[in-house]
């Protein structure tokens, strides 16, 4: 009766005030804001109450700019809903610390990014700086409209380039859920993690075409904490990537495919770089993608660093034309140095019940640049998806060899 009476109450002020327009300019902007709604003991926000017009016109930018910022400073559990429509926005930042103990983002419209790249900085939508944060959609999607940007994109060419703006950039947050939602035609990544402790993303589709540049599906960096589970993601760039700095990631149920495969690295560029530990992914298919589960390190590496205590296990492979490679050599321009070996050292990798089919006569590639300790292939079993057997090639690998193997070990 409570809620009902609320409700009654918020009508009859909204028709109150619309009939006392000529005084209107006499009141304060408060008082002239929507009230919210109560739901199950929740305070909800609707973003159409504080400007935003959905119509895929309009720049709703400021609109939920507008929102968050009332959302993010109620008191007690808070949603702020962006309802059915499309909203088109520019750079958009919902950035705490928030007065809310918790607050969900409830996604059921489109968010549809500007395409004049002169608006963008690194990112398009930021999520930073806030505590006990769900991001959720119903039949919400997120379109970073990326087609019109890729042909600006020369960081796969050229290695001192402008980077453009990941889709949607989670930074520095605690106790993050990100589930439920669509992203699609990112510009650069599609998800960036930065500096956050204990995100789970679950239930995400991330699509852009095979030829799209720098389209990866979720990055993570700096980051502790991280669960990323039944998820479909095909891009043209790695499915997921794990960067420097990086610990305690739990990876189960990904489809990968088309794009690059799954990744940890690349490692060992910059300066003062941290190390990647304790990373299991696990239960994966890769369809088609240039890689299966690879581990990427830089040469010439300024500082050292350790990529440590892996895990890779029950995989499928179909059609993969690297199934299983560590490549401490990695380059991605025309033309490389080759002068210092990898300044990160591999220690402690398994790669366990490994099994499919491979695009490529070379399915498992152990390319170290200072020798990698304690990798172990067990069970491994990769056809040539081709005319012939496939093979191994090994280099400063001292790996050990567990149970069924094909193709056969490194000599």
């Amino acid at each position: 009766m409570l809620t009902q009476y609320l409700c009654i109450m918020v009508v009859v002020v909204a028709l109150y005030v619309a009939s006392l327009v000529t005084a209107a300019e006499n009141m304060t902007a408060a008082q002239l804001l929507p009230k919210p709604s109560y739901h199950g003991g929740a305070t909800t926000y609707n973003a159409k109450n504080y400007g935003a017009m959905g119509n895929g016109a309009n720049d709703d930018t400021k609109a939920l700019m507008a929102a968050w910022k009332v959302a993010c400073g109620a008191s007690g559990t808070v949603t702020l809903m962006i309802p059915p429509g499309t909203y088109y926005i520019g750079p958009t930042q919902f950035h705490g610390p928030c007065k809310a103990s918790a607050l969900t983002f409830l996604l059921q419209g489109t968010l549809k990014a500007a395409t004049d790249l002169k608006r963008f900085g690194n990112d398009w939508i930021e999520f930073g700086w806030v505590k006990d944060l769900t991001v959720v959609g119903q039949n919400g999607i997120i379109d970073g409209q990326g087609a019109a940007s890729w042909p600006f994109n020369k960081c796969p060419i050229q290695k001192d380039c402008k980077v453009l703006p990941t889709s949607v950039l989670f930074v520095n947050n605690l106790n993050t859920v990100v589930r439920d939602i669509m992203f699609v035609n990112s510009k650069f990544f599609h998800i960036a993690l930065l500096q956050s402790n204990n995100t789970r993303m679950t239930n995400l589709r991330i699509s852009a075409p095979e030829d799209s540049p720098n389209t990866d599906g979720i990055h993570i960096e700096r980051s502790t904490g991280v669960v990323i589970a039944d998820t479909r993601i095909g891009t043209g760039d790695d499915c997921i990537s794990i960067g420097q700095g990086s610990d305690n990631i739990d990876i189960a149920r990904v489809h990968c495919g088309p794009g690059h495969g799954m990744s940890v690295g690349s490692l060992g560029r910059y300066v003062g770089e941290g190390d990647v530990t304790r990373v299991h992914v696990r239960d994966m298919t890769f369809e088609g993608t240039m890689n299966g589960v690879r581990i990427k390190t830089w040469e010439n590496s300024p500082t050292e660093s350790l990529a440590a205590h892996m895990v890779f296990e029950n995989m499928v492979m179909k059609d993969v034309q690297n199934p299983i490679i560590i490549d401490q050599r990695y380059c991605p321009y025309y033309s490389c140095e080759h002068r210092y070996v990898s300044g990160v050292t591999i220690r402690d990798v398994t790669f366990k019940n490994i099994k499919g089919t491979s695009s490529l006569p070379v399915a498992v590639l152990l390319r170290c640049g200072v020798p990698c300790h304690g990798v172990v292939l067990e069970d491994v079993d990769l056809r040539y998806k081709g005319q012939g057997a496939t093979s191994s090639k090994c280099e400063n690998a001292m790996a050990k060899y567990v149970g069924f193997q094909y193709p056969e070990p490194c000599t």
